[in-house]
């Protein structure tokens, strides 16, 4: 058995444009599915795709980890953020191969069941833009997350620290104080809450400020407190945090997780199983980040496909916390890839469909080509024309 193509196919979603990428075999019928969305380098992406093609055409599907070690040994380059999510779709592809091919499920292939389902939490507004990144006051806040809560989750993010820099205005700290207190009185004590500062604090101090305050109302965790990269700096935010702290979206190398997990630098690690180089590199980093006392939360507000994927590995990997999705980001979101995903009381339910249990609709992928993603990042100039981190 050999691969005989691998295509990307950009599926416009409003807020980020998914690509999927197909490898084909040369056994009729057998092909496999899988995702590299990144934000706003779509082309780059699509173009990388097609750039490692050449790598892997010819081989055996089934030899996956020779495969992604000739797409990043023989590239030469270091593939950064755009060539790792492109080595992320092709591999996740050969998975849904392999599990077709013996015609089970991926988690059956990647260590087997080590949960009966998988806690899962969404963003409010079900991944609408606006709703996510624009609720900064209490009434709305608390509508949408009653919303939430009327669909079955007990847990979900929200992002709404404004837009700072090297330090914390008192003014927004309250604010931020205000907006957390009144989530917790409205859903109680038993949801959990999770916040995402977004990397938007431009000094530890900065987010250290806005943590103390937000404490009170126990959150889950406390997401990118300090842009990504910083290991000493995250080391500070977590040693002096009462709240949990979660970072590695942005991270891609294994050797970036390292360094982190060596100097525990967090308590919570969210590798992006379509950024990171998919499912058999994000099991590596998740072996690290347990033998290091911390637990797994992957990031994952992208399309069907990565939604499968992410299924799986939580499926199979025994320090998984929680899953993100956003699987009402478009009202057709399952009608471009019928796949696994059901919830049940806030859980996904184990699948037992072979592969990642997928099927792409190319028709209805058709119907929403490629547009150029909304630059929401360009609202981020604080009242003095200052560009921050968004």
């Amino acid at each position: 058995m050999k691969i005989t193509a691998v295509t990307a196919h950009v599926v416009n979603a409003e807020m980020r444009n998914w690509i999927f990428v197909k490898v084909q075999t040369d056994v009729p019928g057998l092909h496999g599915w899988g995702e590299a969305t990144l934000e706003w380098k779509t082309k780059s992406v699509a173009g990388a795709v097609e750039d490692l093609a050449p790598l892997v055409v010819g081989r055996n599907p089934l030899d996956i980890e020779q495969a992604v070690r000739a797409m990043r040994k023989h590239s030469f380059w270091r593939l950064g953020a755009i060539g790792m999510s492109a080595v992320s779709g092709i591999e996740l592809a050969l998975w849904d191969i392999m599990g077709k091919h013996f015609g089970v499920p991926v988690w059956r292939l990647v260590g087997g069941k080590t949960r009966d389902r998988v806690h899962v939490y969404t963003h409010l507004g079900f991944g609408d833009m606006r709703a996510v990144y624009e609720t900064d006051s209490a009434d709305p806040l608390v509508e949408r997350a009653q919303e939430v809560l009327s669909r079955g989750y007990t847990a979900f993010k929200v992002v709404i620290l404004p837009y700072v820099h090297a330090y914390a205005p008192r003014k927004a700290v309250a604010h931020v104080e205000r907006l957390m207190g009144s989530l917790r009185e409205a859903v109680g004590p038993d949801i959990e809450i999770m916040l995402d500062f977004h990397g938007k604090p431009g000094s530890v101090a900065t987010a250290l400020s806005f943590i103390e305050a937000v404490a009170p109302f126990h959150p889950m965790f406390v997401e990118e407190p300090i842009q990504p990269g910083d290991v000493r700096g995250m080391r500070m935010v977590t040693e002096k945090s009462t709240v949990p702290i979660a970072t590695g979206e942005r991270l891609v190398e294994r050797s970036e997780f390292e360094d982190h997990f060596h100097a525990r630098a967090m308590d919570i690690v969210q590798p992006d199983i379509c950024h990171c180089g998919g499912l058999l590199e994000a099991k590596k980093i998740a072996a690290m980040a347990e033998a290091a006392g911390m637990g797994v939360a992957p990031h994952n507000p992208l399309g069907p496909i990565a939604g499968a994927a992410a299924l799986h590995f939580a499926v199979s990997t025994p320090s998984h916390i929680i899953q993100e999705e956003m699987v009402g980001a478009v009202p057709w979101y399952f009608d471009v890839v019928q796949g696994p995903i059901r919830m049940v009381d806030g859980h996904w339910q184990v699948p037992e469909t072979p592969g990642l249990g997928i099927e792409v609709d190319e028709a209805e992928c058709a119907r929403h080509p490629f547009a150029p993603e909304v630059y929401h990042t360009t609202n981020a100039v604080l009242a003095d024309g200052t560009i921050v981190d968004w």
